[in-house]
C-alpha cells in the first residue's frame, strides 16, 4: 500500500501521510478530523507540517479509479 510505504519512508503515521496529501488538494480548506487517543492529536499538528512531494502524491493517487456519478441528475 502506497500510504504504508510513504509513511514508513518518512518515520510518520500513516494518517499523517494520508492528512498531508489531504491538506494539498485544492478543494480543501478544512479537514474535519476525528481522534480516538490522545497522542493522535500531536501526530495531527505534525501532519499539517509534513509536505509531500509530487512522486509521493502520484504513488499515492495511482490506485485511484474515478467512478461516474450516479443517482444525480
Amino acid at each position: 500500500m502506497a500510504i504504508a510505504s510513504s509513511a514508513r519512508a518518512r518515520g510518520v503515521a500513516r494518517m499523517q501521510v494520508a492528512l498531508a496529501w489531504l491538506l494539498r488538494q485544492p478543494a480543501v480548506t478544512s479537514p474535519v478530523v476525528g481522534m480516538t487517543q490522545p497522542d493522535h492529536l500531536a501526530q495531527l499538528v505534525e501532519a499539517s507540517e509534513l509536505t509531500l512531494s509530487d512522486d509521493e502524491c502520484a504513488r499515492l493517487e495511482a490506485p485511484y479509479v474515478p467512478v461516474a456519478i450516479q443517482g444525480h441528475v
